[in-house]
Formats: C-alpha cells, structure tokens, sequence
C-alpha cells in the first residue's frame, strides 16, 4: 500500500530555514506529482507546493512563493521542501501528498516558528 513518511519538522525562529523530507513507497514514485500541504490550528488544509512526476513543473501557493522550494529525487523516492525565511504564520503541520487512486496523505510533521 501507499506509504508516505515526512521528516525535517521542529520549532525554528522567525526569519529562519528548515527543510522537509517525504519518502514515498507502495507505487512508481517517479510517475506521480507530489505535493506538500499543510494545516494550522482551527484553519483548512491548504496546498503549499506541489511538483510534476519527472520534475518539470512546480506550483505555490501565494504565501509561500519566494520563500519556498519544492524538489524531488525520484532516485530516492523523496520529495522535499526548503522553507527559508519562516514566519509564526508558517506554523502548521505540513503533510505530504500524492494521487494514486485516492488522495494519499502521510502522517504529517509540525512546524514551529516561534520566538
């Protein structure tokens, strides 16, 4: 079955940088876009990032876009996100996604900004 498995959480500061990994098993990683959502208290989930099958196109959600990287390493099944200049509005847990019959969701790692 489908697998997605994040790292790379924590509590940071304001203004600084964490990156996240999501290593996805149970199907042909390279064939499918990967996405990265996230969800703060008492608010939706929202789409972040998100990157084509082979690397080719990337989309952002207006928040996040500048500060944001989404990438993958379809050699290592992983998928990964750069935060840099990290704001509290940031704080969220933040899920890893994909499409494969269903919307796949791992099991999501918090962020922390915070002072």
């Amino acid at each position: 079955q489908v697998q997605l498995v994040e790292s790379g959480g924590g509590l940071v500061q304001p203004g600084g940088s964490l990156r996240l990994s999501c290593i996805g098993s149970g199907f042909t990683f390279s064939n499918y876009a990967m996405s990265w959502y996230r969800q703060a208290p008492g608010k939706e989930r929202e789409l972040v990032a998100a990157m084509a099958s082979f690397g080719g196109s990337t989309n952002y959600a207006d928040s996040v876009k500048g500060r944001f990287t989404i990438s993958r390493d379809n050699a290592k099944n992983t998928v990964f996100l750069q935060m840099n200049s990290l704001n509290p509005e940031d704080t969220a847990v933040y899920y890893c996604s994909t499409f494969h019959m269903t919307r796949q969701w791992g099991q999501g790692t918090q962020v922390t900004v915070s002072s």
